[in-house]
Formats: structure tokens, sequence, C-alpha cells
């Protein structure tokens, strides 16, 4: 027998009673009778000295008069023995004897956590078998060596794995959803030269990585709070009515805490986690990097470095939605056992920690580890052998949206590559695209959005979508699929990059791009990239090998198949400076340092029978009435979209002479809110428009349903005649600045619009840079960070940047904001030149002396309503004040007599001057009547403002 840790396992022989299962993944076989259940709690000793522990633990006992066979089933991780309760009572009613148990940290055991390392976990593991081993119920190999299996998820895998290879007594392990290695799991880079034959080989690369922050802070917030430091903060009461203790703390620790600071910190900050665990978290969490001390601590817990010491049958179980320990996982741990002859089945089903499997996964996934332990630990039943299963692949249909497959599998003889296999089978695929620049922005923020842990793909969440942005990624397209392309494991590409600095951070990615453009990212899974050591020329790149995620997925004939390589993602820590890397293609041919416009993807594929599951064909029937419904329901939407398609599609006739219309346009949403209601105006070729109205009149929704971002409820909008709508080919001729100006500050003002533009896909010589520029009146500092910018500067960029390519139709939001009054009078300036050239100007302001001054044409809204439209003359209108200059100064109390007979007209003297009070009055009659009375005026001047109009109006609305 091989050495095995097992502190104090013997001294606690007499206490046996039970352990814990990862969750609700095990069903098994039935016997041929099954009897009555029962079971026994005990807390069980192990270790010794500072690291002795109890373990809450459970016995399952069958009701059978032979000894069985023993399973001990282990749970994840933040969970309990609790947590696989149901399972082991299913397995021990189908004749085993089953422990569960709470590792260590967890539920009700005492102790730390230690992340499976083998001095605690593994050894208390030992520890539980010596139990089994005394026990009269359990089937013996030989004195003290039970006949057990061992089976877990996630943290219970790992455990399955390591104790195999340190406690040669196991049997058999069924491993689910777990790591090989904890260090490449939390640190990835897909980066290197690949010389395995498996689906799903990914580099197990021994530098430094990406570091998987978010999944990382999830997995030690779970250990820190885990029945703990929650208790601890007011989490449940004693029986005194105080506050718990926190199970598992050691109670002199909390004595120390309330004298000191420093147990009190330890006690806060690392919860139940041991001290060197807390303190690897730390240093990773607060330096993103991987340090040789952090490497030790997960290398410690990591099955990857004694895959050689397991010797028995291992069934591996992993998801394909699952970023935290992918497809890669699995593979590397089927290698490493497989390498000695040990027999492996290799088995994926479509969940993982990013989305639980359906209850008919679920129930497979049971028959599976029951057929396992039943042939490997009772010689009964089928022999499972050492194939290959995996979902059967989906994609995306052209009506009826994502297919799941209905549940099928493939099955294949072997795991291709494994164990003197045939390697793996490669599609090649062709994907083309010129160098592109990627932006890395200062402090990793915006980023992109594509997997959040435990959410999974985003994908899924969004339906489907992703958030890219927007010059932080570089994409490669295939042509349109000719037939379909079944992909079945990690593929890989040679891409040639550059960074100023030598170093970069990048993230690959593989897309599924529907006809219809519409972009999927299967399984919400990214590909990190840590490179070190690259050209810092952006002629002379450095070829870089890169392997995808692990995925099984079908790109349907006439999709695209699009590699996609960015500079940030919120799953992962981000450098703090910014930079601009150069990615392109590294062809097959060309030799390191030259750049070409297309590359081989290499797409592996995996011939197998397609099978469907037991109970199945039932759903038949049903699925062929939702068919038809589907189909029906597709009909009516064509006809009906159709329709609605042919009367927006509706080109009017004076489109290019109107710019800009809005007839009857309504936007009201789901609770009843109505924000735009019945909104129509046009407006002509050569005007400024000002939209007007007080904080919630609707202004900004009715600038997004303009710029296509919203949809109206009813209306149209028309731009040059063409219905303005999300994507609409029109938008192309209108330039907007609303909402912030969105400047990259680590860029200068020049790069910023550079970038902008280049991201329409436009040429550069249509964006009429130079003018653009003069519009911004920066001189030499156009060229300086935009950090550095004023307010007022950053305004005058945007709206610079708004004007590029010299668009038919501008909108702007409050264009003056942050500028000075000279820089508002020649932003002014600029606006009614832009318009006297024939183009269409649209101002949102608070302003309202600006939008007096500068604008031809207003619109005023209250409550979502039209209150006025016309020029700002016809808005102020009649009525306000005229101050009244005359030619004699003696003839004022007649004048004032005079304008006291006419209606509605009083007067008086003031500091100005006379001033005339006009309520509807009209101006040309006062001053005839002055006239008419002999009276000589010098003066005569309105004094209503568009500010009063504007008040005048919003009160009466």
């Amino acid at each position: 027998m091989r050495p095995r840790p097992r502190p104090g396992a013997r001294a606690a022989a007499a206490a046996l009673l039970a352990l814990a299962l990862p969750a609700g993944l095990l069903a098994f076989a039935p016997p041929a009778a099954a009897a009555e259940v029962r079971t026994e709690e005990a807390r069980v000793p192990s270790g010794s000295g500072e690291d002795a522990v109890e373990l809450d633990t459970t016995l399952y006992l069958p009701g059978t008069d032979e000894p069985a066979p023993a399973v001990v089933l282990a749970h994840g991780f933040g969970g309990s023995k609790r947590s696989v309760a149901d399972d082991a009572a299913d397995l021990a009613d189908r004749g085993y004897v089953v422990l569960t148990y709470s590792a260590r940290g967890f539920g009700e055991s005492t102790g730390r956590i230690g992340l499976n390392d083998p001095r605690y976990e593994i050894a208390d593991l030992s520890t539980l078998l010596d139990l089994l081993a005394e026990r009269e119920e359990v089937e013996l190999d030989a004195e003290g060596d039970p006949r057990v299996g061992v089976a877990g998820g996630s943290y219970g895998g790992a455990l399955a794995l390591l104790g195999a290879a340190y406690d040669e007594r196991v049997d058999a392990i069924a491993p689910q959803i777990t790591w090989h290695s904890l260090t490449t799991s939390l640190f990835p880079s897909q980066t290197g030269d690949l010389d395995a034959g498996t689906v799903a080989a990914v580099p197990q690369t021994e530098a430094a990585g990406v570091y998987k922050q978010l999944w990382s802070g999830l997995f030690f917030g779970i250990g820190s709070a885990s029945g703990g430091l929650l208790d601890a903060l007011g989490g449940g009461t004693g029986a005194g009515g105080g506050a718990a203790l926190p199970a598992g703390l050691p109670e002199q620790l909390l004595e120390q805490a309330a004298a000191d600071p420093e147990a009190a910190e330890l006690l806060l900050t690392c919860g139940r986690f041991s001290l060197e665990v807390c303190e690897a978290y730390q240093a990773a969490a607060s330096t993103g990097t991987l340090t040789p001390e952090v490497a030790a601590v997960l290398d410690r817990s990591s099955p990857a470095g004694v895959l050689d010491r397991i010797d028995v049958p291992t069934l591996l179980v992993q998801g394909t939605r699952d970023s935290l320990f992918g497809l890669g996982q699995a593979d590397a741990n089927a290698r490493g056992i497989a390498a000695d002859g040990t027999p492996v089945k290799v088995v994926w089903f479509a969940g993982g920690h990013d989305a639980s499997s359906s209850d008919g996964q679920a129930e497979d996934l049971r028959d599976q580890v029951a057929g396992w332990f039943d042939w490997h630990l009772r010689g009964q039943g089928e022999d499972p052998g050492t194939g290959f299963e995996f979902p059967a692949p989906t994609g995306l249909g052209a009506t009826v949206g994502r297919v799941q497959g209905g549940g099928r599998t493939v099955a294949a003889e072997v795991y291709p590559g494994l164990d003197g296999a045939e390697p793996a089978t490669r599609r090649a695929v062709t994907v083309s695209g010129p160098v592109q620049p990627v932006v890395t922005p200062a402090g990793g923020t915006p980023a992109a959005l594509t997997t959040l842990p435990g959410l999974g793909a985003l994908t899924s969440a969004l339906g489907g979508t992703t958030a890219e942005i927007p010059g932080q990624f570089a994409a490669f397209d295939s042509a349109p699929l000719e037939a379909p392309v079944e992909v079945v494991g990690a593929s890989s590409i040679d891409l040639a990059v550059s960074s100023p600095s030598g170093s970069a951070t990048l993230f690959a990615k593989l897309y599924d791009v529907g006809p219809d453009g519409a972009t999927t990212l299967p399984g919400g899974l990214v590909a990190p990239l840590a490179l070190t050591g690259v050209s810092t020329d952006p002629t002379a790149p450095t070829r870089v090998s890169v392997t995808l995620p692990g995925i099984v997925h079908r790109f349907e004939t006439g999709h695209t198949m699009r590699v996609l390589v960015s500079s940030t993602d919120q799953a992962f820590a981000l450098p703090d400076e910014a930079a601009v890397y150069s990615v392109g293609l590294a062809s097959d041919v060309a030799p390191n340092g030259v750049a070409a416009g297309e590359a081989t993807l290499a797409a592996p594929e995996v011939e197998g029978r397609s099978e469907a599951p037991a109970g199945t064909s039932r759903w038949w029937v049903l699925l062929a009435v939702l068919a038809g419904l589907g189909l029906l329901g597709w009909l009516a939407a064509r006809w009906w979209g159709g329709r609605r398609d042919r009367r927006i599609s509706q080109v009017e006739p004076d489109g290019e002479d109107v710019p800009l219309r809005f007839t009857g346009v309504t936007k009201a949403y789901k609770d009843g809110f109505v924000a735009v209601r019945d909104l129509s105006f046009e407006v002509r070729r050569g005007q400024v428009l000002g939209l007007l109205g007080p904080n919630g009149a609707g202004k900004t929704t009715s600038l997004r349903m303009l710029m296509g971002l919203i949809r109206p409820t009813d209306g149209r909008i028309s731009i040059f005649g063409h219905a303005a709508g999300p994507g609409a080919p029109v938008l192309s001729r209108l330039g907007s600045f609303v909402e912030g100006t969105g400047l990259q500050p680590h860029l200068s003002g020049r790069d910023n619009l550079t970038l902008y533009w280049a991201a329409t896909g436009r040429p550069a010589e249509d964006a009429h840079m130079e003018e653009a520029i003069e519009v911004a009146g920066l001189g030499a500092a156009i060229d300086r960070p935009v950090r550095r910018y004023s307010q007022g500067m950053r305004q005058r960029v945007a709206i610079a940047q708004a004007m590029l390519g010299l668009p038919d139709l501008l909108v702007l939001d409050e264009p003056t904001n942050g500028l000075d009054p000279p820089q508002i009078h020649a932003m002014r300036e600029v606006l009614r030149n832009y318009a006297a050239t024939g183009r269409t100007v649209i101002v949102s302001s608070h302003l309202l002396s600006e939008i007096e001054q500068t604008c031809s044409l207003v619109v005023v809204m209250a409550r979502g309503q039209k209150i006025a439209q016309g020029t700002v003359e016809e808005i102020v209108g009649a009525g306000g004040s005229v101050l009244i200059g005359l030619a004699d100064d003696a003839d004022t109390d007649r004048a004032v007599a005079v304008l006291a007979g006419l209606p509605g007209v009083t007067a008086g003297r003031t500091d100005d001057g006379l001033v005339a009070e006009l309520d509807d009055a009209r101006r040309a009659d006062v001053l005839q009547a002055l006239v008419s009375a002999g009276i000589a005026v010098d003066q005569f001047t309105p004094r209503r403002r568009l500010e009063d109009a504007f008040l005048a109006l919003v009160g009466e609305s």
C-alpha cells in the first residue's frame, strides 16, 4: 500500500458515522430488492494537534443481510452533507452503504478550509475510510480495506481524484465538473503549442495567466461567510438569545479577538479559510498576479501533479457551460490518468457551474454514475466501457431560435487521442481580416461583458447577446458556411500580435454569426491570453498560437464563424495601463513576424452514434404539435411583418426636402407611463430646430427614438423620407452627441476622432477630419491626452466627433454645456454656418437665450406633448411688455393717458423709461395709437423674451 496522510485516523475508528456528497447528480441502479434504509449521525475526530477537527457525518445503511460496497459522497464548495442527502438516501435504497459528511470548515464540521489540501481534507477522507473498514455492513477487500467508491461534484470531485491518488483503498471514482489544476483554472492563459491529440486539450501553462477575479471572489466569499462570518455578524442566535458563535472557529480565537484587533481582523477577513489559503487569496486579489506562494497553495490542492498515482476506474463528468472549470480541465485529467492504462470514460453534459442541467440530464447522469459503480464495485450490470459521450451539437435555427437537440447525446467508442486512440479530426475553416488596432482602456474600464459566475453565458441571460466595446476588439470572419460545422472541443488558430510594452492581455472567443448579423457566443466562454515577450513593432508581430474555449456547438449552413479577440472582460483582472495592441492573423506558411490576411481555424469534430434518452419517444407527438403551432405562428408573423415592413418602408416623396418628420409619435411603457404622446412636427433643410421643455417633457425619449435606440409605440419618424428605427440604413446620414462625451481619456482628441471613425467602417477620406478638428478649435491641444482637457474642451471634441463625415442631420444635446461665453458665441456661429450649407441641426438645450439666438424653429414640449411650434418670433408672439422712448419727455403723461385708454394695456414710468404692459394687445396697434395722438416715438422695443413665452406656455400646460 502506498503511504497516505491519515494522522490520528485509527484513534477515531470507533466513532464512525457519516460524510457528505456533492449535489444531486447521482442516482443508482436498484438491486434485486431494497429494504428500509436507516441512518446514523456521528461526529468523527480527524487529525491531531492544531489540525484536529470533528467531522459532522451521516451513515446510510441499507437493510440487507450481506455486507455491501460503500460510496463516499462529497459535497461541492459552500455545501454540506445536507446538500447530498437525497442522493445518499437514493443510493442506499439501491443497496450501497453511503457515507456523507461536511468537509472541514463547512456545515457543522469544525476546522478551517484548506481547499482539499492532502494534509487535511484528503487525510480526513482516509480517516473516514478507516471507519468504514470497521463497519460490519461494509464489504471488505482485505482487513482495513473497504470496497469503496468516491463521487462528488466540483470541490467534491477534486477530493475524489486526490483521494484515489493518496489512498490506494479507493476502488472506483466518479468526479464531476471539477478541476485538473487550480492554478490554470484561476490563472488561465490558453496560449502555446499543444502536442495532445484530444479534442478539448488546452495549454496548461506554468507561467502566470489572467486572474479570474469574479470567480475567485465568489469562491472566497462563500468560504469566508459559510456558517461563520455571517453568523458572527448577526446571522443567528444562540440558546440564550445572543449572537451565535461561528461554527467551526476556535473559541480561543474569539476570546483573543475581544482584546486583539489582529485576531478580530483574521476572523472578519478570512472567515473559515486557513491562514495560508486566506493570505494566498488576498495576495492574488490585491495584485491580480500569480506569485510562487500563491501557486504553491493552488498546486498542492490540484490533482495535476498526482494523476500518475490514480489506478482505479475513473468516470469523468464535465459540463459544456462552465466558465470556472471548462472542458479542458477534464481533458487534462483524462490524459493524465489514462497514460498508465487506467480505464477512463469521459461524459460531457449540457450544464456546469454556469447552468444547471435539466431534470432529464440529471437523471441520465445518475444512471451513468450508478452503472459505473455497479460494474466496478459489484461486478453487476452492463460494462460501461471507456468511451466518450457528449450532447448532440446544436445550433441556431433561422426561424425558431436555439434548438437544444431534444436531449440527444452522441456516443463514440473512444475519447479521441486518449491512450493511443486516433487523434481528433479537425475541420479547416479559413477566416480572414486585416491587422486591427485593439485598445485596452486605462484601468480596464469599460470592459466587455460575456460571462458572470453562476449566470454563465450572459448570452443565455440576455437572449444570446454579449456586450463587446467598439475599438476594444479585432474580428476575423469566415465566409458563410456552405455546410454545417459541428465543433466538439477546443478550436485553435494562430494570431500575429504586437504590443508597445512587449506584453498584452487579450481574450479570444468564437462567435456564431447568423445571416442577419445576430451574434451568439456558445456557452458564453472566453479564452484568456497572457502574452509576454511579444514584438513591440506592429510591422513585425509575434506569432501566437491560441486555443479557443472548448464548446459543443453546430454552426449552421449560411452562418459565419467569427474569431473575436478583445482586450477586456469583466470577469478577469485587467491591466491598469492603457495601451493599443496590434492584432492580426498569422498564416500557416508565413514566418514569424509576418501578419497575413487570412488563417486557418482548426475546429475539432467527433463522429459517433446519436442516442435519444430513454422515455423521450412519448414527447414526439407533443413536439409535432408544437412544431405545427410554431409554423403557424411564423407564417402569421411573416404576414404581419410584411404588412408592417411595407408600411414602414414607404419613402416619402418630399423626403430630401424634409430631413426630419415626426407624425403622431407615441411612446408608452408596459407600466402604463406615456413618455411621448402624439408628437408631430417637421424640420426642413437649412433650419436649426430648438427642442425645449422642462425635465420629464419627453425630449430625451424623442431623441432616442429619432436615433433608433428605442422604438415608438405608435406613429412614424422619418429621416429624409425613410422610416427611422434600430439599424435603419438612413441613420448613417445622422450625426449625434447625446448624454456625455464618451471619449477615451488616455487617447488624444485626434486619436479619439480617428478611432471613432474607424469603428464606423467607412473610408477615412469620407471623415472630413480636418474640418471636424477645425470645429473643435483646440489648436495643438488636439494631440494631447483627453484626460488633460477641461470640460469645455471635451465638449468641443465630442461635437466635432458628431460632425465627422459632415452628416446631413446633426443632433446635439446641450452642445454649449461647459463652454465659456466666447466659445458659446463661436459654437453659435458654427451651427448657423453648418445649417447654411443646406444641412439640418437639432439642438436640445436648457439655455433658452442660446435657443433664441441660434434656432430658426422651436418646438416646446411639456408632459410628453407638443404645446407650441414656430419661429422664435412666432413663439414670443403678442403680449409682453414694450419699452417706449419718446422724442420729448414732456409728452410722457399724455402718452400714459393714451395707452391707458387702449383695451388690455397698462403703462407707467420705470427706471428704464416708459413701459407698457400688453395683455394680448398688438404692438402695432399701440404704436399706431401714440402716433395718431401726435406723440413722437424714438424707440419701441419689445421686452418679452423666449424665456417669458416658454414659462407662460409651460405654466398653461
